[in-house]
């Protein structure tokens, strides 16, 4: 063995003794009298003292090797004196006294500067990821992850759960992103789809008798990126048989407090509340409130009706409303209203109404507007009586109230309003099944294979964007950290949402066919939830990116910027595949995919 212990385990019980410790040094700090160095693995951190006056050559050999370095010191174990112990760390009792140091491999200059503190551009941290991978934060960010995964493997295995696993070759299926696609070499023509999750075949597990399954599994998703996707994530996948909603919730609110627990000690109170999406909307503007504080919204349509204020006349003929959101003992100035505005434009307003009330009397245009007693009756409502702001937005309802719900957390962070401690977990549930794309179709709120509401199937053929699902979601602290729902189990019901959605008996047929046939040899009652597994460790190190918490993850637009993928590939390569490349334009290389006769293709066994 190159060492005889880790740099994270030494104690005062190894006084006297000759170790061998390897690692990084991570800095070397010259005090003229005594040379100090930080030696460093993944276990921890132990100071190396060198006296040059008696170690004059070990002391000029050390001098010269640089930061990052990776060496290997024997010496002897230590007290520190009293003055000099570090009660923040667990070696901070003892160091070493070497008697040799070797270098086993020599570091250059570093791209990136190597502190607690980055002073560096993501971009540069992700090309050098095996540096930043390095820091102690990131190695934190890492054990927790693995705890996290070791917590559910535990937990679900003494619940009954079996870990299956499923093919990352699959079909292409719409799921409500684009697939990535895979040629194939054998079938020329034909493609392969990397899982978006592996939903249908947890659903023919479930029709197999497995019962209960889960798997942490990789998922992969073509769409454009921000602080919580990527274009590869991984899930905590499960799904089981003979349940109903209410067996889920407590699957997951338990599984939730032992992993938390497990993970990071923290400790989250049982019975999670709930709230239906059209209550979570008219509250908080969003189907994933953060309720860790107040403020929330409230319409006052009603109340502000025929003031005579024209934003809010014209909204109310306009079949809109008036929102209020208000924030209690908080003043703003001529100024800060002006800031407030251009922040509500970022958070797609047109604008917004300030309403100030001090010592108990609106100080704002709006005043004249309204009514004697309509200005204390708003003030009772929305601030209880206090005085504080009161900011109005007007016009399509589910336009201001998504706005308003951005400008609520945003100004809770810009006012620093206090947010209860902890992680504040609610089920969200009645989900629409349905709902319109940006061309007005009809499409899936969650996914196609969503069972509606058992009193809402009446509604599938004339109103069904008023029918609920039997979906749900795990909002944790503002993040929706796990979505899933009780499946359609019935041929004739799946193709009639599949109908509903403009799928054609052969589309879903071509589409979907392995399912509906597997539907036809007794399906039980089945549902299931998917968690976010990096949004989880996101949480659980308090980061706010789930870059910061993936290993090797990719930039917002899509790219590795270590490895440098996606990246071309040989022509013969492509060739093999079927391509051929046909010409350059605007957008890149454009290639012909050959595609053979169906009916003259030589079937591979």
């Amino acid at each position: 063995m190159l060492r005889s212990h880790t740099c994270g385990e030494v104690r005062r019980a190894h006084r006297g003794q000759t170790v061998r410790l390897a690692g990084w040094l991570q800095r070397t700090r010259d005090l003229g009298g005594l040379l100090f160095l930080d030696l460093r693995d993944r276990y921890g951190l132990i100071q190396v003292v060198i006296d040059p006056g008696e170690q004059v050559e070990l002391a000029a050999r050390v001098r010269r090797i640089n930061r990052e370095s990776v060496i290997t010191v024997t010496g002897v174990v230590r007290l520190r004196p009293p003055e000099m112990v570090n009660k923040e760390m667990g070696t901070g009792e003892v160091e070493i006294s070497p008697a040799e140091i070797t270098v086993l491999s020599e570091c250059r200059e570093l791209p990136i500067p190597f502190e607690e503190i980055v002073d560096a551009s993501e971009e540069l941290r992700l090309k050098y990821r095996y540096l930043e991978l390095r820091r102690p934060y990131m190695q934190k960010h890492l054990e927790i992850r693995h705890l996290a995964a070791t917590a559910v493997r535990r937990h679900l295995d003494s619940k009954g759960f079996w870990e299956v696993e499923t093919p990352f070759l699959m079909k292409s299926t719409p799921e409500g992103a684009r697939d990535f696609l895979v040629p194939s070499r054998l079938n020329r023509g034909r493609f392969y789809a990397l899982p978006q999750s592996p939903q249908t075949y947890k659903q023919i597990l479930m029709v197999a008798g497995i019962d209960r399954y889960f798997q942490i599994v990789r998922c992969f998703r073509d769409e454009d990126l921000r602080a919580d996707r990527q274009p590869e994530f991984t899930q905590i996948d499960m799904e089981l048989s003979f349940i109903t909603e209410e067996d889920i919730f407590t699957i997951v609110e338990e599984l939730v407090i032992n992993l938390f627990k497990e993970a990071i000690g923290a400790e989250i109170k049982p019975d999670f509340p709930r709230m239906d999406y059209d209550d979570a909307i008219s509250r908080y503007g969003t189907d994933k409130p953060d309720i860790r504080f107040g403020c929330e919204l409230r319409n006052v349509t009603d109340i502000v009706s025929g003031c005579g204020f024209r934003v809010f006349d014209e909204a109310e003929r306009a079949g809109g409303v008036v929102i209020a959101l208000p924030f209690a003992n908080v003043g703003l100035s001529r100024r800060q209203v002006d800031e407030v505005n251009a922040i509500a434009r970022d958070c797609g307003l047109a604008g917004v109404v300030a309403g100030k009330w001090t010592e108990g009397a609106l100080n704002a245009p709006l005043n004249k507007f309204l009514a004697e007693g309509k200005a204390a009756a708003l003030q009772k409502i929305l601030l209880g009586g206090e005085d504080g702001i009161v900011l109005f937005a007007a016009g399509d309802r589910r336009a201001v109230l998504g706005g308003m719900g951005k400008l609520r957390l945003k100004l809770g962070e810009h006012f620093g309003l206090p947010k209860a401690e902890g992680f504040l977990p609610l089920f969200v549930v009645d989900f629409p099944l349905f709902e319109l794309d940006e061309a007005g179709r009809i499409t899936s709120s969650h996914h196609p294979f969503t069972s509606p509401l058992e009193e809402d199937i009446a509604l599938l053929n004339d109103e069904p964007l008023k029918v609920r699902s039997r979906a749900y979601d795990l909002v944790i602290n503002g993040y929706e950290t796990a979505s899933g729902s009780i499946r359609i189990h019935r041929r004739e019901l799946q193709e009639r949402i599949f109908q509903k959605l403009g799928m054609g008996k052969e589309e879903a047929e071509a589409k979907f066919g392995f399912l509906l046939k597997a539907f036809e040899y007794g399906v039980p009652p089945h549902g299931g939830v998917a968690f976010g597994f990096d949004r989880l460790v996101m949480l659980m190190c308090g980061r706010d990116s789930i870059r910061e918490v993936i290993p090797f993850p990719k930039t917002t637009s899509g790219l590795s910027k270590m490895d440098g993928s996606p990246t071309t590939v040989a022509q013969d390569t492509l060739e093999e595949l079927g391509f051929k490349l046909v010409g350059r334009g605007k957008n890149g290389l454009r290639f012909e995919i050959e595609i053979p006769d169906p009916d003259k293709m030589e079937v591979k066994n």
